[in-house]
């Protein structure tokens, strides 16, 4: 990629983080069961509504640091659909508390990353609904897997999950439109149980295939993706880091 569109897509990526604050700030005001249409567009999301309706059996929700993600669990609350999402706290304090009030402002509720393993697996197996981001770095325990060409270490928890429970795992999105505040979303992919029982290794294949999911809806509108993420800091054993700084 050219130097000047790199650097455009990097101006882009910032701009829209900073945007994302500024819609937290009016979320609250806005979204509403009676104004979300306003919105929000839900495209292609019926199947994931029946699997939500259903409630017979548990859900893993996976995003990643795009468009909107704080206004996707919001939504589901806000339309009656209680979640329970995993995320790691703010350093600031006060920042973190003022925002996981709006995140449970409608029913949403909040796991601290660390510890959450202990709730989860009741969660699932009542038929609850457990969300992830699902795109950050994991470190030297990760699985590695192909993201944008390059292997990237990634998170094992979520397929390991998957495969105990055997649950779907539903990658969306919330894509902003025209730089409003209006957003659509959508389900990237739904993998099945079925579709990796069959599979040699089902760990690396749920990990890989998520991940392609999350690529492909990036893809789309790459300055929407919080690229400041060093996603690809961890490298393959035998692998020169600064290869890849």
């Amino acid at each position: 990629m050219p130097e000047a569109q790199r650097r455009e897509m990097a101006r882009r990526s910032m701009q829209q983080l900073f945007m994302l604050f500024v819609e937290v700030l009016f979320t609250t005001r806005l979204v509403r069961i009676d104004t979300f249409r306003r919105y929000v567009e839900l495209t292609d999301f019926q199947q994931v509504l029946q699997l939500l309706l259903k409630r017979n059996q548990g859900l893993i929700f996976l995003t990643g640091h795009y468009g909107n993600w704080e206004i996707l669990g919001y939504v589901l609350a806000t339309l009656g659909f209680q979640t329970t999402s995993v995320a790691r706290p703010l350093d600031n304090p006060y920042v973190n508390d003022w925002l996981l009030g709006v995140r449970e402002r409608k029913g949403q509720r909040i796991l601290a990353k660390k510890g959450a393993t202990a709730e989860i697996p009741d969660i699932l197996s009542s038929g609850g609904t457990v969300g992830f981001i699902a795109d950050q770095n994991a470190g030297s325990k990760g699985v590695f897997v192909d993201f944008f060409g390059r292997k990237a270490s990634t998170y094992k928890s979520i397929a390991l999950l998957a495969m105990e429970y055997e649950v779907p795992v539903i990658v969306g999105y919330a894509r902003r439109l025209n730089d409003e505040f209006k957003f659509q979303i959508a389900a990237q992919d739904i993998i099945w149980p079925d579709d990796w029982k069959s599979q040699d290794d089902p760990l690396r294949y749920i990990t890989q295939r998520y991940t392609k999911a999350i690529e492909d809806f990036v893809r789309e509108d790459p300055g929407q993706y919080l690229w400041v993420h060093r996603r690809w800091k961890t490298r393959p054993k035998g692998e020169a880091p600064e290869a890849f700084d």
